[in-house]
């Protein structure tokens, strides 16, 4: 196979395990679906949408988050990681959307990744999600996933796994790869414990093959990018 023919069989693969891939941060529009990607940077959606719950109840607009001190809304998302500069980050954002924007979440990718806490990533997954533009968001799962089924090199940047992702991918496939690509690296192919033994895509997988010979643990290792601060969502 070449490498096209490789990344549709993936694909095909991955939307038979993963028919109903989806978002799953919970958000009801382009506003609570930016916070909520600015909150879950190092943090699990889980618990994002443990606290966005209450959030977006306290919360509707931008101007609420100004209306307080940044203190309160500390506390509101304090069981969330790095959450005094998420917080100082929210509020920032706020007045920008306020000041430039007429309270409205912009479309375009530039102008997101121009707000605080918004980097490349998560203005990915708001223009495919909220705006419906086709985008292929590169986080942790995406990451790994693509390394171990050889579709990136193992030295990849971040930036360099979306570009090969985006080679190879239809372009009208890019969200629904990207919610597909992290379910199966969520719930099946994870970084401890991946499901080697029932994985239907191990003959492209030279880790998982590793892996499932006799007392045989990988020692290939996944270069990963450094955590990111939270102003680079």
């Amino acid at each position: 196979m070449n490498a096209k023919q490789k990344m549709r069989h993936i694909l095909d693969t991955l939307a038979e395990m993963f028919p109903d891939a989806h978002c799953e941060l919970h958000h009801s529009n382009p506003f609570e679906l930016t916070l909520a990607v600015l909150l879950s940077a190092q943090c699990t959606d889980e618990t994002v949408n443990k606290v966005t719950v209450n959030l977006f109840q306290k919360y509707k607009r931008p101007e609420d988050y100004l209306s307080v001190p940044l203190e309160e809304l500390e506390q509101d998302i304090r069981r969330i990681g790095l959450f005094r500069s998420k917080a100082s980050n929210i509020q920032k954002l706020c007045r920008i959307l306020i000041d430039k924007y007429e309270g409205e979440v912009p479309s375009g990718h530039e102008q997101l990744t121009e707000l605080p806490g918004v980097g490349r990533k998560t203005a990915n997954v708001v223009v495919s999600n909220a705006f419906g533009v086709p985008a292929i968001a590169v986080d942790t799962h995406v990451d790994r996933v693509s390394k171990r089924l050889g579709v990136a090199k193992l030295d990849d940047t971040v930036l360099e796994v979306e570009k090969k992702l985006m080679k190879l991918v239809p372009r009208e496939e890019w969200t629904l790869t990207h919610h597909r690509l992290i379910f199966f690296g969520r719930y099946h192919c994870k970084a401890q414990n991946p499901q080697c033994p029932i994985c239907p895509l191990l003959d492209l997988c030279k880790e998982g093959k590793q892996r499932m010979k006799p007392g045989g643990q990988t020692k290939t290792k996944i270069k990963t990018t450094k955590p990111k601060k939270a102003s680079e969502g």
